[in-house]
């Protein structure tokens, strides 16, 4: 049966809901936004009332429109999430993994990724990244994948980032396809990914390429609010059980409705879009890019393998000078840096505007008072790679446990085994992991983001250039 993306289960009974002028004797305490001034905002901020179905027992609107979006994106079985990607990441591992089990994880994987493994008490080997010059991570090789099979065959489980934060992807197809012949359950954190399913000239999705277990930050590349994401599960092997299970336990027994709306709209939003939209969308991209390229002979646009992806550098500077030239403008980026800013390019209908002339001129404007610097040319080097491919924790967790700390110094820092997690957010992938023995090159990097004054999450003291470390 064709269904049809035009229709918004839950926005609709919302709606019918909002039409008998209701009174409320209920939460929220807003009721129904009277108690507010933006009361049509708070309108759509709801609780589990009759017709409004129930996010942890869904058998209504919400329901249908967990079936639509299971239709969109072929899945067996699809959830909205109100907890953002995070507590998909760690639902799909709990629901995979047991005490012990050997766990593969992409070295640049996001922070919920290990905080997962580490509630599921599972051991994680870590595949090494491959960066380029630039710091920019790559994605992981086929090589490494293989590599690691062959000490650890008897691994539970893999969780693969796919597309890295700036849009590159990787031969992940061959990867998930080696992973299975070891029976490997293959979960894949798609956060910047949920747009992937639009085809071609965007990256195939890891659904596509056989992933067991898929979850998509919905809010990231398409029209939802902040926290509302997707998970999919598309093996049958995978116990759907299990699953539901752990995203009750994790998520807010008294979900958004305002955010599961968005997800209800977004899943309208990509399923209705049609190639006239992204043919559209596209030629209005590539007219962006060709006109702030030129805006400054030492200001560089670079694509990477998602076209609403753009990094940009301005040489001789860095990505936080850049970042801030253009935030004097009113122009906002994704996240900048030590070489790089990241912009995310939006996702437009035909029909919708979105005000490309007007950045144009602000990119002109923050970027006129900029001299030419003279540069020393970087020398022309390979895409850098670790000496091993694949590195496990000093420490199991059981062995963390009451371990004492110190505090020391970065500068003496290498050698030592980590005691937090250290993690420049955005884009959220942790320098330093708990338990892991800190290397020259974390510290390096991490020297780099300090001095630059970037914001760094976690258990560090890094006002005064020290980090936590087990005796």
């Amino acid at each position: 049966m064709k269904r049809d993306h035009r229709r918004t289960p839950l926005i609709e009974a919302i709606e019918t809901h909002r039409s008998v002028k209701p009174i409320s004797f209920h939460v929220p305490g807003h009721k129904n936004g009277l108690l507010m001034v933006n009361q049509r905002f708070y309108q759509y901020d709801l609780t589990e009332l009759t017709g409004l179905d129930d996010l942890h027992d869904p058998r209504e609107a919400i329901q249908e429109a967990e079936e639509l979006l299971r239709d969109v994106y072929g899945s067996l079985k699809s959830y909205f999430l109100v907890n953002g990607s995070t507590v998909g990441n760690m639902a799909a591992i709990l629901a995979s993994c047991s005490h012990g089990d050997v766990v593969f994880v992409q070295r640049n994987c996001h922070k919920s990724v290990l905080n997962g493994i580490k509630l599921a008490k599972a051991v994680p080997v870590f595949i090494e990244t491959e960066w380029n010059e630039e710091g920019t991570a790559l994605g992981i090789r086929f090589d490494a994948v293989k590599e690691a099979l062959n000490v650890y065959p008897h691994v539970k489980a893999c969780v693969l980032t796919y597309p890295t934060y700036y849009g590159f992807t990787y031969t992940i197809d061959r990867i998930i396809e080696e992973l299975h012949k070891y029976d490997v359950t293959c979960i894949v954190d798609e956060a910047h990914g949920a747009h992937f399913t639009l085809g071609s000239p965007f990256p195939p999705s890891s659904i596509e390429c056989g992933a067991d277990i898929v979850i998509h930050s919905a809010h990231k590349m398409l029209p939802a609010m902040t926290m509302g994401s997707y998970l999919h599960i598309i093996n049958p092997g995978i116990s759907e059980h299990k699953v539901s299970e752990y995203l009750s336990m994790l998520q807010s027994s008294s979900p958004s409705y305002p955010i599961m709306a968005s997800l209800d709209y977004a899943r309208s939003y990509v399923g209705t879009f049609t190639k006239e939209d992204l043919d559209e969308n596209l030629l209005e991209i590539c007219a962006f890019v060709q006109a702030i390229g030129v805006i400054h002979p030492q200001l560089s646009v670079k694509r990477t393998h998602d076209p609403l992806k753009l990094i940009i550098q301005l040489e001789g500077r860095t990505g936080y000078y850049l970042q801030r030239l253009l935030e004097s403008e009113g122009i906002y980026s994704e996240l900048a840096d030590p070489a790089n800013v990241l912009l995310i390019l939006p996702l437009v209908k035909r029909g919708l505007l979105f005000p490309y002339k007007e950045a144009i001129s602000r990119f002109e404007k923050a970027l006129e008072g900029e001299g030419v610097l003279e540069v020393i040319p970087k020398k022309e080097t390979s895409v850098s790679k670790r000496e091993n491919y694949f590195s496990s924790l000093a420490l199991t967790f059981e062995e963390m446990d009451g371990k004492e700390e110190v505090l020391v110094s970065i500068d003496v820092a290498v050698g030592g085994i980590s005691a937090g997690m250290v993690t420049p957010y955005p884009p959220g992938i942790p320098l330093l992991v708990p338990g892991e023995q800190i290397t020259p090159d974390a510290i390096e990097r991490l020297k780099e983001y300090v001095d630059n004054k970037a914001s760094i999450q976690g258990h560090h003291r890094l006002d005064e250039r020290c980090v936590y470390v087990y005796r």
